[in-house]
């Protein structure tokens, strides 16, 4: 679990690059300020957790009071009782000598025994990409927003559709949540237009990954009623009031050379026949980095396979060899080696094998993302978007930016700023966003939520440490790559 902290004075604690400083200096969540926190104990509410650094070094406390990072003499030197408070903020006690970690609004100290409110108070935010699936345990079911009606139910078993997807936005110590259609969750059991008091809760962390979403006036945000309607609760269950923050998931179609969908028929048989995306022309893309072959999930939860016959069927299971595929991308195009060594491709009648030995026209597949709408690009440096300071496209900021996705012939998409105009690429390779034509863009998935751009100049997007979004990556290196 990746987490920032928040003190009093609304600063996040941070891991300085020199000589492990600890400070309450930073004033984003970037890799200085995220912590991950591993629970040593837990035995009922009592918690004892170690933080560790972007450097992988821990959180410890001198004898004379003094914060830093480094390595432990003892396990109770950098380790702390982590204890819950009702407006979700935490305390952090450390084991060895009871005293709390507190901050001044510059300075990290671990005097005092007795915890001084606000000055040992710590604020924890989610260390995750923004855009983010809902999951409440106790529903087994993902939030799902419904714009017809203006209102969110937690009934969608499988998050396949792009409903189910949200985007966190922190304002100081409050949270909105903004939808696919770029609506916002209320108090109101409706769907707000635009963010305000009515659409800001408190997100409470929890070790292990759980959050809760409640209003300042204490009624918790959970699902209710037989229709798992989501709304404010005053006393729901210990149950009921917990989210799991999940990535949204990365589902996608593929389409042949001849503009037809591969899609599931018969329970498990796969062809390409349809014309356009239905649910079982879905299927969720899961990159294995130690293999550097993906898997093809269908929404009734089996994989694609290579069978003895050299057709794919779904009726895969995920150890199984036969259902990972090599992947090799151009233009935002493939073509899958199947487990056999053959690429697959397609007979007249439609039936999708793995027959190839040499990769042609009729090997090659669209991939499409059928569940995002928008994309919430985070690079190296931080989200990519438009900045009040600066013309150019920015690749550092602390706040997500949502830039919409207008697919177009096969492989290509245009990218237009929410709310504005095209992306427009200037001669010395940045981009602004008041173009009035669309530029054709190529996305080439590199990893589970993870891509790289091909601009129309013909290089990779990267962000550069000034904070610049520039198209001049010659191949895909860290800072062509992009958390979606």
């Amino acid at each position: 679990m990746r987490v920032g902290l928040i003190d009093w004075a609304g600063s996040y604690l941070s891991n300085e690059c020199f000589r492990d400083g600890v400070t309450a200096l930073g004033k984003t969540l970037g890799r200085k300020q995220t912590w991950e926190l591993r629970v040593s104990q837990k035995c009922g509410k009592q918690v004892v957790v170690e933080l560790l650094g972007h450097q992988g070094h821990h959180l410890l406390v001198d004898p004379d009071g003094g914060v830093r990072c480094g390595h432990p003499a003892t396990p109770g030197q950098s380790q702390f009782l982590l204890q819950l408070h009702g407006d979700g903020a935490w305390t952090l006690q450390q084991l060895d000598g009871g005293k709390f970690l507190e901050s001044d609004g510059e300075n990290v100290l671990c005097v005092s025994h007795q915890p001084r409110a606000p000055r040992h108070l710590w604020l924890p935010q989610p260390a995750i990409h923004a855009h983010v699936a809902l999951y409440p345990p106790a529903s087994r079911c993902y939030a799902r927003a419904d714009p017809h009606v203006d209102q969110v139910w937690v009934a969608q078993p499988v998050p396949s559709g792009q409903e189910c997807g949200f985007v966190l936005r922190f304002r100081g110590s409050l949270c909105h949540v903004e939808t696919a259609a770029h609506t916002y969750v209320s108090r109101a059991e409706k769907l707000a237009p635009q963010p305000s008091a009515d659409t800001a809760f408190r997100l409470s962390l929890v070790p292990g990954g759980l959050a809760s979403l409640s209003h300042p006036d204490g009624r918790v945000l959970c699902p209710q009623g037989g229709r798992r309607l989501l709304g404010l609760v005053d006393q729901p269950s210990e149950e009921d009031r917990w989210f799991v923050l999940k990535r949204c998931p990365t589902w996608v179609s593929l389409r042949t050379q001849a503009r037809r969908y591969v899609s599931i028929i018969c329970d498990t048989e796969v062809y390409a026949g349809t014309d356009k995306v239905t649910p079982k022309s879905v299927f969720l893309y899961e990159y294995d980095r130690d293999t550097k072959t993906v898997q093809f999930k269908a929404i009734n939860n089996s994989y694609l396979a290579q069978r003895k016959s050299k057709s794919i069927v779904a009726n895969g299971l995920r150890m199984e060899p036969e259902t990972n595929f090599r992947i090799t991308w151009h233009h935002g195009q493939v073509v899958l080696q199947a487990f056999n060594g053959r690429y697959l491709g397609t007979l007249p009648v439609g039936l999708v094998v793995a027959s190839a030995a040499q990769p042609g026209p009729n090997e090659v597949f669209g991939v499409r993302l059928s569940n995002r709408p928008f994309l919430v690009l985070h690079g190296r440096y931080g989200y990519v978007g438009s900045s009040a300071c600066h013309e150019a496209l920015q690749c550092n900021l602390a706040d997500p930016d949502c830039t919409e996705l207008l697919p177009c012939v096969q492989g290509i998409y245009h990218f237009q700023a929410h709310g504005r105009g095209f992306w427009s690429l200037s001669s010395d390779g940045t981009f602004r966003t008041g173009g009035k034509f669309a530029l054709n863009f190529y996305l080439e998935m590199r990893g589970n939520n993870v891509l790289a751009v091909l601009a129309p100049n013909g290089y990779y997007l990267r962000g550069d440490r000034s904070g610049m979004l520039w198209a001049d990556g010659e191949e895909v290196t860290s800072e062509c790559l992009w958390e979606f």
